[in-house]
């Protein structure tokens, strides 16, 4: 099954000023990200890594004073930003993870058994989610955190597919642009802008609890 190849209109936030900060979280480590599991719709929790990731996290964002912190409804998003102690504003159905179809808790190595030299980003999933419906759920959310980023920082806290494509679509590529922007587990990054245009300011900044980089 391909990807869904329609053309997607170039994302186009309200105007920034330069000092814009949109934070972007993905949630700790489960047992099932560890493992390189695709999990979009399994509510799993954090591991005890995942939770002294989310901990850590929290001495991370010490100094950010967000207007607005909006979250996915996945157990996993909600348990980071608690122990994180971010305190969430409103859960937001649209921050939830890709919708991996008949692909749900496979290895990308076990569905390449199948499917040779398959990757999410290309070749999409079955009976899940293609890139435009969660490239159209990714500007919704990114629509509503800029129009509060004249008031102060907003943060996002989502999971590691779904943030990749919002820090695409953030800076006018497809929601497969993702595919060349690694995320671990619980490791922040900072969306704003320069000279009134969006940029990635910050991207995967390493979460001092990951050790060698997290889980991916």
């Amino acid at each position: 099954m391909k990807a869904d190849s329609d053309p997607e209109s170039a994302f186009i936030p309200p105007r920034l000023d330069d000092s814009a900060a949109l934070w972007v979280i993905r949630h700790g480590e489960t047992e099932w990200s560890k493992a390189g599991r695709h999990t979009g719709r399994t509510d799993l929790e954090l591991t005890e890594a995942g939770r002294a990731q989310a901990v850590a996290l929290g001495g991370m964002l010490a100094q950010v004073r967000p207007v607005l912190v909006l979250c996915s409804p996945r157990r996993r998003a909600l348990e980071t930003a608690r122990l994180a102690g971010i305190e969430v504003d409103d859960v937001d159905d649209d921050l939830a993870e890709w919708d991996y179809g008949d692909y749900e808790g496979r290895t990308a190595a076990s569905i390449r058994a199948d499917v040779p030299g398959w990757t999410l980003w290309t070749h999409g999933v079955p009976h899940g989610e293609t890139a435009a419906q969660v490239s159209r759920r990714a500007d919704r959310v990114l629509l509503r955190a800029a129009g509060e980023l004249d008031r102060g920082p907003v943060i996002l806290v989502a999971h590691g597919h779904i943030s990749r494509v919002m820090a695409a679509r953030w800076i006018g590529l497809p929601a497969t642009g993702g595919a060349n922007l690694a995320l671990s587990t619980a490791a922040p990054s900072v969306l704003g802008a320069q000279y009134g245009l969006p940029v990635i300011d910050r991207w995967n900044i390493p979460n001092p609890a990951n050790g060698n980089g997290g889980s991916r």
